[in-house]
C-alpha cells in the first residue's frame, strides 16, 4: 500500500470518527438529560437564586423567559465574577481578612444582570459529536437541553455525558 503520511492521517481520522459513531450510537442528550429541573427566572434576585441553586445540587441552572425558552445560565462562577473572586477559596480567604468589605447587594441584583448569555444549548436528539462540541465551546459543567422551539426540556451534566461510555447496557 503506497500512501503518504498525510493520507494515513486522513484515513486514521475517518476510521476514528466512524468507530466513535458506532460506540456512541444511541447516546443522545434526551437520553442522558436530567428532566426534573427548576429553572430560574430573569427577574429573580441573586440571593433567592443562590438558595435555589444550592438546593438543586447543581453548579448552574438555566434561566428561562415567560415562555420557558432558555435565555441564559446562572452558575457558581457567575456569582464569583460578581464578587470579584477567581475561586471559592479566594473568596473564603478574602472573607477571613479583617479588611475585606462585602459590598455586593445580592438582594437587589437580578439573575438577568449576572447570568451568562446566550446559553450554549443542545437539542434532545443531539448525539455524541454535537454534545462534545457544545461542551468544548463553553467548558461548563452542564448545559440546557431544549426543544426545537428553544424551550427547556432538561439539563445535561458533563459528568453524566462522560460516564455514558462506561454503561454495560445500551441506553
Amino acid at each position: 500500500l503506497d500512501i503518504t503520511s498525510e493520507d494515513f492521517r486522513s484515513i486514521y481520522h475517518l476510521a476514528h470518527r466512524h468507530a466513535l459513531g458506532r460506540l456512541f450510537v444511541g447516546v443522545t442528550a434526551g437520553r442522558l438529560m436530567r428532566s426534573a429541573i427548576e429553572p430560574l427566572q430573569p427577574d429573580t434576585t441573586l440571593d433567592k437564586a443562590a438558595r435555589t441553586l444550592a438546593g438543586s445540587g447543581y453548579k448552574g441552572l438555566p434561566v428561562v423567559d415567560a415562555k420557558g425558552c432558555v435565555i441564559g445560565m446562572l452558575t457558581e462562577t457567575d456569582f464569583l465574577k460578581r464578587l470579584k473572586a477567581g475561586s471559592f477559596l479566594e473568596l473564603l480567604l478574602r472573607l477571613l481578612e479583617d479588611s475585606f468589605e462585602f459590598t455586593h447587594r445580592c438582594h437587589e441584583t437580578t439573575v438577568s444582570a449576572a447570568m451568562t448569555q446566550p446559553a450554549v444549548t443542545v437539542k434532545r436528539e443531539a448525539g455524541f459529536p454535537e454534545i462534545l462540541e457544545a461542551f468544548y465551546r463553553h467548558g461548563g459543567r452542564s448545559m440546557p437541553v431544549v426543544g426545537d422551539d428553544g424551550r427547556l426540556l432538561g439539563l445535561l451534566l458533563r459528568k453524566d455525558f462522560f460516564a455514558a461510555h462506561k454503561l454495560k447496557e445500551p441506553l
